[in-house]
C-alpha cells in the first residue's frame, strides 16, 4: 500500500472515531441532563424521586403549606383551609385560588386527583394508612414531625423537612435565606430579652383548651420545636417531664401548674375557647398561683401556631417580644 492510500485510510478511520466519540459525549451529556432534571427527597416513607421539580403540590398538613409559602410558592391544594386561618398567623398570605381538599385527617381523594398534582405531602400520624391511595394519584412523601428517637429535637426535624420540601420545588437557595433570616431574628430577640426588666427568665409555654371534664393545658417539653425557640432567645423552659413526650408536650390540669408558679407563664388559647376567662376565671387554685397574682401571664395569641415552620417560628418570636418586653 503506498503512502497516499495509507494517509486516506488513516483520515477515514479518524473521522469514524471522532463521530463515535462525539456521539458518546452527546449521549453522556443527555444522561447527565436527565439526572439533573430529577429530584429525590427523603421522608418517613423513604426516598421519593420526581422526574423534575414539582410545580403543583398538594399539602395535607398546615406546616407543609407554610413551608411552601415561606419559599414563595402557593400550594395547588391544601387540607382544612378554614381552620388553618383560625390557628396559623404568618407573614405570608394563602391565595384564594388554593383548592380545599377536605379535612387533614381524611382528605378528599377525588379533589386531590382533580388537581393533577406533581407531588402530595402528608404527615405520618394522619396519612400512613392512606399512602397507597395517595400514591395512585401522584408521587407522595410522608414526613414524621414526631420521631420516637429521643435524641432528635423537633426543631431540627422542622428545618430538615423544610429543606427537603425546598429541594422538591427547586428552592434550596431560598430555604437557606429563610433560615438565615430566622437566625438573625433569634439574635435580635435574645438581645431584647436580655435588656428587658424580667423578674425571671424561667418560663413554661402552654396551649390550653376545653377538655371533656375540665380545662386541659399542654405544657411544652424541652424536645419541642417551641421550647427550642425559647432557648435560642435566652429563656429557660423549666418543665422537665417524667418521661419522654414524643409529641413535645405534657397534658396538665390546673393543679399540676403549682410546681411552676414561680416561672413566667406563656400561653396560647383560642378566643372562642378561652379557658382562662371562662372556666378558670374564678378557680381558687388558678387565682392563687404566683404567676397569676404577680401578673406574669404572657398571651401569645390563639393564632400563634406552636407546631409550624420557619414563619410560625418568627411569629412566635414577635409575640414573645411584644408581650414580654413591651407589656
Amino acid at each position: 500500500m503506498n503512502k497516499y492510500m495509507k494517509m486516506l485510510l488513516f483520515l477515514a478511520l479518524s473521522a469514524v472515531l471522532l463521530v463515535g466519540c462525539s456521539s458518546k459525549k452527546n449521549e453522556d451529556k443527555g444522561a447527565v441532563n436527565d439526572a439533573e432534571g430529577s429530584v429525590t427527597i427523603t421522608g418517613a416513607n423513604g426516598e421519593v424521586t420526581l422526574d423534575k421539580p414539582a410545580k403543583k403540590v398538594v399539602v395535607l398538613e398546615w406546616t407543609y403549606a407554610e413551608d411552601l409559602l415561606a419559599l414563595g410558592i402557593q400550594p395547588a391544594g391544601m387540607a382544612d383551609i378554614q381552620e388553618y386561618h383560625n390557628w396559623v398567623n404568618i407573614d405570608a398570605e394563602l391565595s384564594d385560588d388554593v383548592v380545599d381538599v377536605g379535612g387533614r385527617q381524611e382528605p378528599n381523594l377525588e379533589a386531590i386527583a382533580a388537581i393533577e398534582p406533581d407531588l402530595i405531602i402528608g404527615v405520618s400520624f394522619r396519612h400512613d394508612a392512606q399512602l397507597a391511595d395517595l400514591e395512585k394519584i401522584a408521587p407522595t412523601v410522608i414526613f414524621n414531625p414526631y420521631p420516637e428517637d429521643e435524641s432528635i429535637d423537633l426543631y431540627k426535624e422542622m428545618t430538615t423537612t423544610f429543606n427537603e420540601i425546598a429541594k422538591a420545588v427547586d428552592k434550596t437557595n431560598e430555604a437557606e435565606k429563610v433560615l438565615a433570616h430566622l437566625d438573625e431574628k433569634y439574635e435580635e430577640a435574645k438581645t431584647e430579652i436580655e435588656e428587658a426588666d424580667l423578674k425571671t427568665k424561667d418560663v413554661i409555654l402552654t396551649l390550653a383548651y376545653t377538655g371533656p371534664q375540665a380545662p386541659e393545658i399542654r405544657v411544652f417539653t424541652p424536645n419541642s420545636m417551641a421550647s427550642q425557640i425559647l432557648e435560642k432567645i435566652g429563656l429557660k423552659n423549666v418543665h422537665m417531664p417524667d418521661q419522654f413526650e414524643v409529641f413535645g408536650s405534657s397534658t396538665f390540669n390546673v393543679e399540676g401548674l403549682t410546681k411552676y408558679e414561680d416561672a413566667n407563664y406563656l400561653y396560647s388559647v383560642q378566643d372562642e375557647d378561652n379557658v382562662y376567662e371562662k372556666q378558670l376565671k374564678d378557680n381558687a387554685v388558678w387565682k392563687n398561683l404566683n404567676f397569676v397574682k404577680e401578673d406574669r401571664l404572657f398571651d401569645l395569641g390563639g393564632d400563634t401556631w406552636l407546631y409550624g415552620g420557619p414563619l410560625s417560628a418568627e411569629t412566635m418570636l414577635n409575640q414573645i417580644v411584644d408581650t414580654m418586653v413591651n407589656k
